[in-house]
């Protein structure tokens, strides 16, 4: 178990899972550049965070819920979670503020009855990506509202912009795996201190952390030994007769 100091954040899960370097500068380094795609992702989880919590039949969903997970040792916050109305119909039992929101077992001890079945729902600019560094999140945050309302989650959602509706995932026993083993990772990344060799590649193009990294520059072939041999190479044929 780790304690309150020591939680990492989910949303570096992805970044873990897109470029181990991208995460430790990030992470490691507190580093950051801001390109079209990331202001276009904030703006969205803003415009999630910002809407009231509300009751539908059968359903309460809150925006901008604190998550987090003492065994995995991460932290963050839902875009939205929807609370279910259990099998059996009763009433949902939610500890709520003055003002009608919910109060997150993060706030104070939680005592109350189990609030109903939890659905996470992640938002995400563009569509849906061929890796699974998205659904890590999401089942990241299932794991924590696992950990935090004593019960079991089967399924949650990722909302795209570009496509504009659901697509539902399985929190199945793989991608938990998964899951777990990138938190293992990005603690390992983070503890060790160490920014990994840049490595060029095709995604690079969509980074915005490019300008820094220089993945062209700074390659694992792009060493100052190896540097300093072409120099003294080329200085050598110069002064060949």
């Amino acid at each position: 178990m780790f304690s309150e100091d020591d939680l990492l954040p989910i949303s570096a899960l992805q970044h873990l899972l897109f470029c181990e370097r991208q995460c430790a500068l990030i992470h490691v380094e507190r580093l950051w550049v801001e390109n079209r795609f990331t202001i276009e992702g904030k703006q969205l989880h803003e415009k999630a965070h910002e809407a009231p919590s509300e009751s539908r039949p059968g359903v309460r969903i809150v925006r901008g819920l604190p998550l987090r997970s003492l065994r995995l040792g991460l932290v963050g916050i839902a875009d939205v979670v929807e609370f279910h109305r259990s099998q059996h119909g009763s009433e949902l039992d939610l500890t709520t503020s003055s003002n009608g929101d919910i109060v997150s077992p993060l706030s104070q001890e939680y005592t109350a009855n189990p609030p109903g079945r939890p659905f996470p729902v992640e938002y995400k600019r563009g569509k849906p990506k061929s890796d699974d560094s998205d659904k890590v999140q999401l089942c990241a945050q299932a794991l924590c509202l696992e950990e935090m309302f004593g019960v079991s989650i089967e399924q949650g959602a990722l909302f795209y912009g570009r496509p504009r509706r659901r697509q539902e995932v399985a929190i199945a026993t793989q991608l938990r795996r998964t899951t777990e083993e990138a938190a293992r990772r990005l603690r390992e990344l983070v503890t060790s201190r160490v920014t990994p060799t840049a490595k060029k590649q095709a995604k690079c193009r969509r980074c915005s952390m490019l300008g820094l990294c220089m993945p062209g520059v700074t390659g694992s072939n792009r060493s100052a030994d190896n540097y300093l041999k072409r120099r003294i190479f080329a200085e050598n044929q110069t002064d060949s007769p």
